[in-house]
């Protein structure tokens, strides 16, 4: 796995190996903690056996200043414990392509009919599949995290009920969301991220996926921009973004969802769900489908 936007002259990084509960923990955590621009991580599988059983899996954070390192020990430690957090190194990176370095240790990622995967894996895709080719570290959201693909999997279950006529993707990242609905549904897409680094990735990926006529990702927050409103009343929304965005989109959000149109919402762990549903509710949402992965919730809701 490998998540977050490669901070601009990335030149911080830090290392620690590890199992791979403990690896994937402080991964996610480091990618929850930091802005999307300022920080990345990737955990992967080595060949060298681990003590307790199993390969051990190398954890390598990046940053692009340089961090606090008793603040990102301390996180290491809320993740996993206090000997992870003391054997983590810190140091500067290589001027390499470190993203590259990482897509060694990925694997393709299947969610229903959905195969996410990076241009070394091409061969890797089957007939039926719905195939949406994502080089990991460029934005956020390239399938390997928990997030995404419980998206794609409530997308997948949910085409099989329906098929939503306009969609929106709000904090779209690397667009693998908006990419897969235009795929399947041949129908334009509205999406936006309030980084304007992760919507040029988005419009490229878009572009080499085939879908670059259907998806035209914009700078917004939430649905500031008014050329994601133009396309309301949406069918279906996504928003893989963050308990607290979630919380407070809520209400603009629910504004620009049609009488019958439903929400797909990740980026929270399973302590967040209740806050975040309590704030849909007042919107007069309700939880149709629930999807845990890795420690994340990804969640259905309707009116």
């Amino acid at each position: 796995m490998l998540e977050g936007l490669p901070p601009n002259n990335a030149a911080h990084m830090m290392r620690l190996v590890s199992d791979e509960r403990r690896a994937r923990a402080v991964a996610d955590l480091i990618v929850e903690s930091f802005e999307p621009a300022e920080a990345a991580a990737s955990a992967f599988e080595t060949d060298d056996p681990w003590p307790g059983g199993g390969k051990a899996w190398l954890m390598e954070a990046y940053f692009g200043s340089e961090p606090d390192e008793a603040a990102v020990r301390a996180l290491i430690a809320l993740a996993s414990d206090e000997a992870t957090a003391r054997s983590a190194t810190f140091g500067l990176t290589e001027r390499r392509d470190w993203v590259a370095n990482s897509l060694a240790g990925l694997k393709p990622v299947q969610a229903g009919r959905f195969l996410v995967h990076g241009r070394h894996d091409r061969s890797r895709v089957r007939a039926n599949d719905v195939a949406i080719e994502i080089e990991a570290g460029l934005a956020f959201g390239t399938g390997h995290h928990g997030t995404t693909r419980g998206c794609l999997m409530l997308f997948d279950r949910l085409l099989k009920r329906r098929r939503p006529k306009r969609a929106l993707d709000v904090g779209c990242g690397a667009g693998v969301l908006a990419i897969a609905a235009a795929r399947v549904l041949r129908r334009k897409v509205w999406l936006g991220d309030i980084d304007p680094i992760a919507v040029a990735v988005a419009n490229a990926n878009a572009q080499a996926n085939g879908a670059g006529g259907l998806c035209r990702a914009v700078v917004s927050r939430g649905v500031e921009n008014a050329a994601l409103r133009e396309g309301a009343p949406y069918d279906l929304v996504f928003a893989n973004i963050l308990a607290k965005p979630l919380r407070l989109l809520a209400p603009s959000l629910a504004a620009v969802i049609g009488l019958s149109g439903e929400a797909i919402v990740s980026g929270l762990i399973l302590a967040d769900v209740a806050g975040v549903l309590a704030s849909w509710r007042a919107q007069g949402f309700h939880l149709a489908e629930r999807i845990d992965l890795e420690g994340w919730s990804s969640l259905r809701l309707r009116r």
